[in-house]
C-alpha cells in the first residue's frame, strides 16, 4: 500500500514539472506491463502531460512496436542497457518529448546469473539528447520489483527534468 502512494506522489512531482516545461511523457514497458501508464493516467489531468506509451512485452513487439534491432535482442537479450536505449527512442518516434523505458526480470522465474529476478534496466530520453540507462537490482515478489521499478522510473524522469 505504501509503495502505492509512493508511486502516485511520484507522478504527481512529475506532472508538474513536464506541464511546466510543457512536455509530454511517452513510455515503453516491457516488466511493467503498463503499470507506469496506469499511474500516470490515475491522476486527473494526465492528458496534458501524459502523451501514451507501449507495452512491448514480448520480443516481437519490441522490434515492430519500438524499432528494436532483432540484432540487439539476439546479441544482448531484452533485459540490458542496450534494448532500452533502444525502446526509448522507438518511443519517441511515436510522439511525446521525454521517454521512459523499462525491461528486466520480474520472477519469480526468469532469471539467470547474469541477470538474476530482480535485475531491471531502466531508461530516459529526451528528445534531442542521449538516452540515459541505469540497471537496478530490486528484491521481493514479482508485483515488489514492478512496483520498485515504477516508482524508479519516475522518480528517475523527474531528476532528467530537473537538470535539463
Amino acid at each position: 500500500m505504501n509503495q502505492i502512494k509512493n508511486m502516485t506522489q511520484a507522478a504527481q512531482l512529475l506532472s508538474v514539472l513536464l506541464r511546466e516545461k510543457e512536455l509530454l511523457l511517452v513510455t515503453a514497458e516491457s516488466c511493467t506491463g503498463g503499470l507506469i501508464g496506469a499511474v500516470c493516467t490515475e491522476i486527473p489531468g494526465s492528458s496534458a502531460w501524459f502523451y501514451g506509451g507501449v507495452i512491448s512485452y514480448a520480443n516481437e513487439a519490441k522490434i515492430q512496436g519500438l524499432d528494436v534491432k532483432p540484432e540487439t535482442l539476439s546479441s544482448f537479450g531484452a533485459v540490458s542497457e542496450q534494448t532500452v536505449k533502444e525502446m526509448c527512442a522507438g518511443a519517441l518516434q511515436l510522439g511525446g518529448s521525454l521517454s521512459v523505458a523499462v525491461s528486466g526480470v520480474a520472477g519469480p522465474e526468469g532469471g539467470s546469473l547474469e541477470k538474476p529476478v530482480g535485475c531491471v534496466y531502466i531508461g530516459w530520453k529526451l528528445i534531442g539528447q542521449e538516452a540515459k540507462v541505469v540497471r537496478h537490482q530490486f528484491s521481493g515478489d514479482r508485483q515488489a520489483v514492478r512496483e520498485a521499478t515504477v516508482l524508479a522510473a519516475l522518480e528517475g524522469a523527474r531528476d532528467i527534468l530537473e537538470k535539463s
